[in-house]
């Protein structure tokens, strides 16, 4: 039996997003654990959908012995704040070196990790924690880490551990079983006797977040290649797409791949390259103004067998922003598009005001950007409050199955026959329990705004009658080319078919 030690900590980092990531953020509980160390560990990751859970479970059934350390997480946002970062890595580097020290001491690590932290003293977060992890338990130890299918890969990275795995969806509905992957690296590795060959690229281009998505082409015939890949020399390989709201040199999609036999992980590595680079023009598509989506929403409205979805890229909680923009909104209302729903708004003062009020109340309020960010303003009116709710309740979707939703106070709202849902907390839509909470049934809505870039596909496909991508003014900028990018290293160009920055 072999004692194996398990961490994790994530955060995705958009450099561009007005909110930074302090060390209360680790410790809240959104839904998904909050930080929580040693034995509370095991049972605060119990039956979630998270890479060390499936990592456990399957490290376990293969006769290891498990050893908790930390894990947490954040909502995406601005950099991490140093006091967080080193606050949160003294922590889990403490609790290592007392296992290290202890009678039984781990005999191989895995951290489960996101790979696009930023710190407000550090580009490369995730680079330079592995460095002082490997600094405590030296150079033999094996060590894997998962990532989110969107780290940007930087060399230190590739360097530090033996073993990197990503996730293969987005919507990410394979982070279970992306640490299950990861363990059985591991056991390979344990019973291999030796340190696996290497092969890492980073590819020229940035992918915008809404044409990274692996239900649809072309990311779903470059993931099809990876599967086939694998096997024989190779032991794992992954395709990552960067997050694209990083201003730092590394960011960007990458490949990485794993084996015994160098030539074959290096050939792997360069068909997957290839596999990307001859679809780059197919990572680039239409992006539609407000007005322009609930035009064409309306018009189609009536025979559409669903709803016709607006995905609220820009104000998307999970790339950075803080589900309080207005623009869509406004849009709906502007146009009377009567029996649309968006959600789900972050607002905790409507949301107090709509309970202090009660049901069947009419408010007057003034709704959305609380978040202070520059030329965003609310949206001003009497609405009508039509259902409330704690915010307390179970995701059933396939991404965020078992997530115990904390959102604070709920409201759902009417204005001028648009309804909203209203929360406390920000939480990207991606779960239809969100809506069901407040009494709406997602499936009979005939416009349905998400704050959501890609997530909310793997809830919400199986009703829609068609999905627009909507470029709303929010701080998760959708299209690269549209950020002021001043570090990013040379050669890369900021989105596909487009100029490396400079040029």
């Amino acid at each position: 039996m072999t004692v194996i030690a398990v961490g994790g900590w994530h955060h995705e980092t958009n450099t561009f997003a007005p909110t930074p990531a302090t060390y209360e953020a680790f410790t809240r509980d959104g839904g998904r654990p909050a930080l929580c160390r040693g034995e509370a560990m095991l049972a605060a990751l119990q039956g979630f959908n998270l890479p060390a859970a499936g990592f456990i479970d399957t490290a376990l059934a293969q006769g290891h012995e498990v050893r908790p350390l930390l894990w947490c997480e954040a909502t995406p946002s601005a950099a991490v704040t140093r006091d967080a970062y080193e606050r949160i890595s003294a922590m889990l580097i403490e609790d290592l070196e007392g296992l290290m020290a202890s009678g039984r001491p781990p005999e191989a690590l895995y951290l489960d990790l996101h790979g696009a932290m930023v710190a407000e003293h550090l580009d490369d977060g995730e680079g330079e924690f592995l460095s002082r992890v490997r600094r405590v338990v030296g150079d033999a130890m094996p060590l894997v880490a998962s990532l989110d299918l969107h780290a940007n890969v930087t060399a230190a990275m590739v360097e530090q551990v033996d073993a990197l795995v990503a996730y293969r969806t987005y919507p990410h509905v394979d982070r279970r079983e992306t640490g299950e992957r990861a363990a059985g690296v591991m056991d390979s590795l344990l019973t291999g006797g030796r340190k696996p060959d290497k092969a890492f690229r980073q590819i020229p281009f940035l992918i915008p977040l809404t044409w990274q998505c692996t239900m649809v082409e072309p990311m779903a015939s470059v993931y099809s290649a990876l599967a086939e890949g694998e096997g024989g020399d190779v032991l794992t390989a992954s395709v990552l797409a960067g997050f694209p709201l990083t201003d730092i040199p590394d960011c960007g999609p990458s490949v990485v791949a794993y084996g015994h036999d160098a030539v074959a992980v290096e050939g792997l590595a360069d068909r997957l390259t290839v596999a990307i680079l001859e679809r780059e023009e197919a990572f680039d598509g239409k992006f539609y103004a407000p007005d322009e989506a609930v035009e064409y929403a309306m018009a189609r409205s009536a025979e559409a067998k669903g709803p016709i979805i607006f995905a609220d890229t820009q104000d998307n909680p999970g790339a950075g922003g803080n589900a309080d923009t207005v623009g869509i909104l406004d849009a709906l209302v502007r146009h009377r598009a009567h029996g649309a729903v968006l959600g789900v708004m972050c607002d905790a003062e409507v949301a107090a005001a709509a309970h202090a009020a009660g049901e069947g109340a009419e408010i007057t309020a003034s709704l959305g950007a609380k978040s202070g960010q520059s030329g965003h303003t609310p949206l001003t009116g009497k609405y009508r409050v039509e259902r409330l709710g704690d915010g307390r309740f179970t995701a059933r979707g396939p991404m965020y199955r078992g997530f115990r939703m904390r959102l604070g106070p709920m409201a759902l709202l009417n204005l001028d026959g648009v309804r909203i849902v209203v929360a406390s907390a920000k939480q990207q839509a991606a779960d239809k329990e969100m809506f069901r909470h407040l009494g709406v049934e997602p499936a009979d809505v005939k416009i349905l705004a998400l704050k959501s870039s890609v997530h909310f596909r793997n809830d919400f496909t199986d009703v829609a009658h068609e999905i627009l991508v909507v470029e709303a003014p929010g701080p998760s900028i959708a299209d690269p080319a549209k950020l002021p990018f001043k570090r990013l290293r040379p050669g890369l160009r900021i989105k596909p078919k487009g100029k490396p920055l400079g040029e």
